[in-house]
């Protein structure tokens, strides 16, 4: 199937009831800050949802290794914070071998934790797009048995762009596999405006992972708001799904300027991006 063939696809999803979008900060801004630190910082930045990922002060938030009994103490430990964990991140790419393995690991670990959604990606090169696929298939029925939903999200590579997670999701052909749309990284990794194939791609994403791209006056991502990306424009498609979407913080720094040395100053920020899309979706939900 080609990319014409995927954008002359029909959406599935008709217009309906409005999504309900939740808001949730990831931990990954405040890596260099113990894990703890970044759960009262996320809580009094005003969230009450959080994804766990990826380190903090270079350790793992949750090993790959770690037991189910593991990442059930430290869902508690998050919800003791007064945060609710709705996505952790894989570690493993795709392409690696026993990918398909690992990503059942941290399907348990997910299950342990009451955690709905598992991110995950490729490597930012082309290359293995079968073992990719084949990882996926064999992760797929084991979440969908413990009742947690793969995500997919762009990472250049073989999963550059929208189209090309929706092949790859195609190929999986999966209930359980779906995708976390990045626009951030579609514009990043591949030059690509996400504006153009987020529409196609509204029946597969289940969540987003937000964050913003510069291509001038310097190439980098940054918080949503401080970029190129429209988020009106993205976040219009999204508005009529009937489904319970998280809408997920993965940078949340300001462009051209050093990033906060200190916990607090990432807390301002916390704040400061979601305040930012409460007001994107104050607007769509008031236009209709």
């Amino acid at each position: 199937m080609t990319r014409r063939d995927l954008l002359a696809t029909p959406i599935a999803l008709q217009a309906g009831s409005p999504t309900r979008f939740e808001l949730a900060c990831m931990t990954l801004p405040y890596a260099a800050f113990p894990l703890e630190r970044a759960l009262l910082g996320i809580r009094w930045a005003g969230f009450t949802r959080v994804a766990w990922g990826v380190t903090h002060e270079k350790r793992p938030a949750l090993a790959l290794e770690a037991s189910p009994r593991e990442a059930a103490a430290l869902a508690r430990q998050t919800r003791d914070a007064g945060l609710t964990p709705v996505m952790m991140f894989s570690t493993v790419m795709l392409e690696e071998a026993g990918a398909g393995a690992a990503h059942k690991r941290r399907v348990d670990q997910a299950a342990a934790a009451g955690i709905p959604y598992l991110l995950t990606f490729g490597r930012t090169a082309p290359g293995q797009y079968d073992a990719a696929v084949a990882a996926l298939r064999e992760a797929g029925p084991h979440a969908q048995q413990a009742g947690v939903t793969v995500l997919l999200k762009q990472h250049g590579g073989n999963t550059g762009t929208g189209l090309d997670c929706l092949k790859m999701l195609r190929d999986v052909n999966h209930p359980s596999v779906r995708m976390g749309y990045d626009a951030g990284n579609v514009m990043d990794y591949e030059s690509h405006n996400p504006l153009a194939e987020i529409a196609t791609c509204v029946p597969e994403i289940r969540a987003l992972c937000l964050k913003d791209h510069r291509d001038t006056p310097k190439d980098e991502d940054c918080a949503p708001g401080l970029g190129e990306i429209d988020h009106y424009k993205l976040l219009m498609p999204l508005r009529r799904t009937g489904m319970t979407l998280p809408l997920v913080f993965e940078n949340i720094f300001e462009p051209l300027v050093p990033r906060p040395t200190t916990a607090a100053g990432v807390d301002q920020l916390a704040r400061r991006s979601r305040e930012y899309i409460e007001t994107v979706l104050r607007g769509l939900e008031t236009y209709g």
